[in-house]
């Protein structure tokens, strides 16, 4: 348990790390760069688990069970999460308070250019003055957060769950067979 908060920490914190550097240099760009740093981000963090879980199945002769693989996973998912939930709240109210009004400039002047419809140019700014009002609650901002990163910890919990499980009999990756028993 104590490693699986380690290794939480540790994901949160690198994830976190990364965001708040990295979002000083992708103020103003193209929201879908940013969603591709952010996401391979948060995988370069939940690296982690795959670590964790190895570690622990390691420690007990080569064995562990999917549930217990998925437990530990999930374990470093919330941690990681709320640190990341913690950190983009802090730099959204104290650093950044003008995000989403400079995206939806920048969106809003993007689409101008590219010679988009006033009617598409005007639904993109309603967009943002929707999440800018929903934003303004900090529980509402918090679990939108959240939704970013939780299920690609959940996600990263079971494929490694599912990679490196191992049964009795499955030390070596095999199944012993019949003959040698």
């Amino acid at each position: 348990m104590k490693k699986t908060i380690i290794y939480g920490a540790i994901a949160g914190l690198l994830v976190t790390g990364v965001m708040l550097t990295g979002m000083a240099m992708i103020y103003d760009t193209d929201s879908a760069g940013s969603m591709v740093f952010g996401y391979t981000t948060m995988l370069v963090g939940f690296s982690l688990i795959f670590v964790n879980i190895k570690v622990s199945r390691d420690k007990n002769g080569g064995i562990i069970s999917f549930g217990k693989a998925f437990k530990i996973g999930f374990g470093i998912t919330l941690i990681a999460s709320a640190i990341y939930v913690m950190g983009w709240m802090i730099e959204y109210y104290v650093f950044f308070p003008d995000f989403y009004d400079k995206c939806e400039i920048h969106q809003v002047a993007k689409l101008k250019a590219a010679g988009a419809p006033l009617a598409q140019v005007q639904a993109k700014s309603q967009e943002y003055e929707q999440l800018k009002k929903l934003i303004h609650n900090p529980l509402v901002h918090a679990f939108m957060t959240l939704i970013e990163i939780f299920p690609v910890g959940v996600l990263v919990s079971l494929v490694a769950a599912l990679i490196l499980k191992r049964k009795p009999g499955q030390e070596s990756g095999v199944l012993a067979s019949p003959v040698s028993q």
